[in-house]
């Protein structure tokens, strides 16, 4: 099920790409549904794991967004990173009521490397247009 769950996840990133060569990028919609795919996997959450995990991870995900909104307005780095470390901290604690320690550990790092996943591709899909679409022309 883990093996069939992560070839559907690929495939569809794989899809994006194609399917939007003069479409508008994926929405938030899109793109939170494959992260939610993509840690579930990646956690191995059992169905209860994640009818519990995903409620406390929403609230945990708001602040954090609120705390990047903060930031655009004082454009303080030291605040941002204090606020972002003080959510860590407190929703270390609420993802025990979901899911074991070893998987909350192993969370922190999953999010590290989707938003990465994400952040190279914004990157390259940016690359690919400015190829297009030479500065000036």
């Amino acid at each position: 099920m883990k093996k069939i769950l992560s070839v559907l996840v690929i495939l569809c990133w794989l899809t994006l790409p194609a399917s939007s060569q003069n479409r508008p990028q994926p929405g938030a919609g899109v793109i939170e549904t494959m992260k939610i795919g993509y840690i579930t996997t990646q956690l191995n959450l059992t169905p209860q794991e994640a009818e519990k995990f995903w409620p406390i991870y929403r609230q945990y995900s708001a602040e954090t967004r609120q705390a990047y909104v903060n930031f655009r307005v004082d454009n303080n780095e030291i605040r941002l990173d204090e606020a972002l470390l003080n959510i860590k901290k407190k929703y270390s604690v609420e993802f025990v009521k979901a899911i074991p320690p070893p998987k909350i550990n192993d969370f922190w790092g999953v999010e590290r490397r989707f938003n990465d996943i994400i952040r190279r591709e914004q990157q390259r899909r940016q690359q690919v247009q400015g190829r297009r679409f030479p500065p000036g022309n």
